[in-house]
């Protein structure tokens, strides 16, 4: 399947009228190359009612919708498109409020939990990986914490970045939430953000040591002890402007009312917009989104509440209120 999609919302409206079109359009995306059984692989099958595939092979009834982010959905298909539509169309981002408001949607949760898993499929870890010379640094996002130095808090998240050096600007970004400022933490990240034989670019804290065992050039630039925070600004302008437009984007599009064990999904969200900012086309947006959101595996409501699963970020329930 090539790139097809529509290209405003009154074709939007036009081409996803009915359920079945909208199964077909997510059938394209899940099987470019043709139907896939995903539990024996066989590569035959025959259309069965309510948009399912018998597989040739095992006689298994696949549906398109299980295994991705609409599995079990109660709600209508053209709903979700519409959904994706508005959500790619806010060029600073969707709140569940706003979405429950536009949508029609009788509960603030659906709305919420919707968001969320739109969010999920927005980056996947591991794939689609930063290279070349990339800047990575952390950042605190969170209130204000009194007695606080270094790479230690208590109620604040700690937020690795990643910028990729595109001449004098930015190319991609990666973002996560992260334990704490170890060697085995900052070093994840990297491996899940970046592609091996790039290089790192970062300041002289001792943790980044040791990157090059792992596959990594390093670029070290130190700042003199009397060097100010300006200095540091000077030396990784890329990760610090990102810092800066996150933190920003939190407050103003969220109101700072992100809680720490769903600070992730934002940040993915954030990583999306801004990978993408240079496109015109809501409806390639729209096509990327629901591409990815076909391959990205079911996650129950209260996985979602107690935050992204697989992350060593710790989970106490914490409202983070502003960003400083």
């Amino acid at each position: 399947m090539g790139e097809d999609y529509p290209q405003n919302i009154l074709e939007l409206e036009e081409r996803f009228a009915t359920e079945e079109a909208c199964r077909e359009y997510l059938a394209r995306l899940r099987w470019p190359d043709g139907f896939v059984c995903p539990r024996c692989g066989a590569n035959t099958g025959w259309p069965a009612s309510r948009g399912r595939v018998i597989c040739g092979g095992c006689r298994y009834q696949a549906s398109v919708t299980a295994g991705t982010i609409f599995q079990d959905t109660r709600k209508p298909l053209r709903l979700w498109f519409r959904m994706v539509w508005y959500v790619v169309s806010q060029k600073n981002g969707a709140s569940a409020i706003g979405l429950q408001r536009v949508l029609g949607l009788g509960s603030y949760v659906t709305a919420w939990t919707w968001l969320h898993k739109l969010r999920r499929a927005m980056v996947r870890p591991g794939r689609d990986r930063l290279h070349g010379r990339v800047e990575v640094d952390e950042t605190f996002i969170g209130g204000e914490e009194s007695n606080v130095d270094g790479r230690q808090t208590e109620t604040k998240a700690l937020v690795a970045i990643a910028a990729e050096e595109d001449g004098r600007g930015i190319g991609r970004i990666r973002m996560a939430r992260i334990a704490d400022g170890s060697r085995t933490s900052l070093h994840q990240f990297i491996q899940e953000a970046i592609e091996p034989g790039s290089v790192v670019h970062t300041d002289g804290f001792a943790a980044y040591q040791g990157l090059e065992a792992i596959g990594y050039g390093h670029d070290v630039t130190a700042l003199a002890r009397e060097e100010d925070e300006d200095a540091a600004v000077r030396l990784l302008p890329r990760v610090h402007r990102i810092a800066s437009l996150v933190k920003r984007w939190l407050l103003g599009t969220h109101q700072g009312a992100v809680r720490r064990e769903h600070l992730d999904y934002y940040l993915d969200e954030y990583t999306f917009r801004f990978n993408r900012r240079t496109s015109r086309s809501r409806g390639k947006l729209f096509f990327r989104l629901l591409q990815q959101a076909v391959q990205v595996d079911p996650v129950p409501y209260k996985s979602m509440v107690g935050g992204k699963a697989g992350q060593n970020a710790a989970s106490k329930p914490s409202n983070l209120g502003g960003v400083n």
